[in-house]
């Protein structure tokens, strides 16, 4: 088991719940999809999982200890990147970004560091975008080179906010396939829409509307994947 949330719940002023009872054991080398209505806690959820967030009951696990403390072993891919696509800084520098916490005092990555580049830049696809601008890049493409920044500290749990928002068809299966492949040896929970393309890729479906329900992809009613959300069949 790599973390867990033990009847859980947060609100943001006190009063009104955004997440209520939430419990789940999150296993190793797991692909996990979550989906939910707007507003409906799911960014929530990955925040404090990550420790940005403390609960107002309820205890968070990760790697038994309190998510503060295991952030390194986090990679984080957020829902929307706000860039001006003119500004000069290339791909492998936007990798090393993922490197920071390790820089030494003289402001100075180590080799060993920069070397990791070649391999995460190859492990999504990329290997001969290094030294593009990270502008010129595609969205499928720049999608990418963020997932390459969050795997190159070698992170246990991969999170992805709705990483493939605004791509094509192509590069959005590209990216799933992806995921599906880093699961054989991390655990990966990506908040997603599009349940359709990723339904047959994820070994379960968090459905989070304030409360949490565990669904098997195949119990999944397709009105999911067009936002209309309702009470399921079954669930896992």
């Amino acid at each position: 088991m790599i973390g867990s949330f033990k009847k859980v719940f947060f609100s943001y002023d006190g009063v009104n719940p955004i997440l209520e009872n939430i419990s789940i054991e999150l296993k190793e080398k797991q692909f996990l999809a979550i989906v939910g209505p707007n507003g409906g806690g799911k960014t929530t959820f990955l925040k404090l999982l990550m420790g940005f967030l403390e609960p107002q009951k309820g205890q968070i696990s990760l790697l038994g200890y309190q998510p503060p403390d295991m952030r390194q072993k986090i990679g984080y891919v957020p829902q929307v990147l706000r860039f001006d696509k003119h500004f000069p800084i290339s791909v492998e520098e936007i990798v090393l970004q993922g490197l920071l916490s390790k820089l030494s005092w003289l402001g100075c990555f180590k080799k060993a560091d920069i070397d990791l580049v070649d391999e995460v830049l190859e492990s999504v696809g990329l290997s001969d975008y290094r030294e593009a601008q990270f502008g010129s890049l595609s969205g499928g493409q720049a999608q990418r080179a963020l997932i390459a920044r969050a795997l190159i500290g070698g992170p246990d749990l991969l999170l992805l906010d709705e990483p493939t928002a605004s791509i094509d068809n192509k590069a959005e299966q590209e990216i799933f396939t992806l995921l599906k492949l880093f699961a054989q040896n991390k655990t990966v929970l990506m908040v997603t829409h599009d349940l359709n393309a990723l339904a047959s890729q994820v070994d379960h479906v968090l459905f989070i509307n304030r409360t949490l329900t565990i669904l098997n992809p195949a119990d999944v009613c397709g009105h999911f994947a067009m936002g209309v959300y309702h009470p399921p069949l079954r669930s896992t």
